[in-house]
């Protein structure tokens, strides 16, 4: 009975979620310096899913080529930085662990950054005056730079057993980037290094319309190949030595937990940015919502609560309107602190 009492409230509170994060995409459509009806955004789309003609319309043009795009970009970005976060702090078994652990956000910054200030120094032209073109070059520069990262850590990961030694490594990799960027700094022009700050400041807004698409398929599989990783990271709960008398390797296992966390984080860095504390926060508070930590509730929990979260604060940083937007950083930090501080506490008393 109990059990049946669990999982009804599981699935209402899912359910809840779900629903939650369509009202707050439709709200994410409507609300902006521009105000349009909700039902004149659900016409819209519709009538763009019913026919491929094009039109000139204001309230279309702003909404199917920015504001759809950018919810779109959040959804996916928060439910993919949750898991990913999940992920790590189980295979860890750190309160504390999330994207950001392993270096993969500061390679990809990294790699983001030798393009933007080493182009005016050496090309003579800053990225940030190429326009789509600039913005496609930072993309591929992210995902080379966290790639080589998640190499170096999958090697390391293979020849080293203890999880503190690589998480360790990991928080190497980023201040050996930051010093290099530091570096990279000193020499470059003014214009490359507010085009370089811009970006590392996150958004969701730089995903554009013709790469939504690429976007959203890679992080969809690899969401689906998390979800196979379920019972592993069910049974990496109990411990290394229970682990393995139940048959399961743990060195084969940790190595596909992390490569998948990582690419997660990987592909989000290269389109949004190195976007901070969805990933740390979010399985902390589905764990208290849900109160269980079976990763059968949690890892939806985390695809539901995590996408609402990123619209949360996506529409936040929207609200100043026409007077401009806020960072989305400044957002996600000023809800995922807190939560931090609660963990610290919480784990202290236990």
């Amino acid at each position: 009975m109990n059990f049946r009492l669990s999982y009804l409230t599981n699935t209402v509170i899912l359910l809840s979620g779900m629903v939650g994060v369509i009202v707050m995409f439709v709200v994410n459509i409507a609300v902006g310096s521009v105000h349009i009806p909700v039902d004149t955004v659900v016409k819209i789309i519709l009538d763009e899913l019913m026919t491929d003609g094009e039109t000139n319309d204001v309230w279309t043009n702003i909404i199917l080529k920015t504001r759809l795009p950018q919810a779109v970009t959040a959804v996916v970005a928060g439910a993919g930085l949750s898991v990913a976060g999940l992920e790590m702090q189980t295979v860890f078994r750190n309160p504390l662990a999330g994207p950001s652990v392993l270096g993969v956000s500061s390679g990809a910054s990294l790699g983001v950054a030798l393009l933007i200030l080493l182009s005016g120094s050496i090309g003579g032209r800053a990225m940030s005056s190429m326009g789509i073109y600039g913005n496609v070059g930072m993309t591929v520069a992210a995902a080379f730079g966290a790639m080589v990262v998640m190499s170096v850590i999958a090697i390391v990961a293979h020849k080293v057993k203890g999880n503190v030694t690589l998480l360790i490594v990991g928080v190497m990799i980023g201040y050996i980037a930051n010093a290099i960027i530091g570096v990279l700094k000193l020499f470059s022009p003014a214009e490359d290094i507010r085009a370089y700050t811009v970006w590392g400041m996150g958004s969701f807004s730089s995903v554009s319309l013709s790469q939504i698409g690429v976007f959203s398929i890679i992080m969809v599989v690899l969401l689906l190949l998390s979800v196979l990783m379920v019972k592993s990271l069910n049974i990496l709960l109990l411990g290394d030595y229970y682990a393995q008398n139940l048959g399961l390797d743990v060195g084969k296992t940790r190595m596909y937990v992390i490569l998948s966390s990582g690419l997660l984080v990987a592909v989000c860095t290269a389109f949004c940015g190195p976007v901070s504390f969805i990933g740390l926060s979010v399985p902390h508070l589905v764990r208290g919502v849900f109160r269980s930590s079976d990763h059968r509730v949690v890892m939806p929990g985390c695809v539901v609560f995590g996408a609402l979260l990123a619209l949360s604060c996506n529409l936040i940083s929207r609200m100043p309107g026409a007077a401009g937007s806020l960072p989305v950083n400044s957002v996600t930090s000023l809800i995922g602190a807190p939560v931090v501080i609660w963990v610290i506490f919480r784990e202290r008393k236990r």
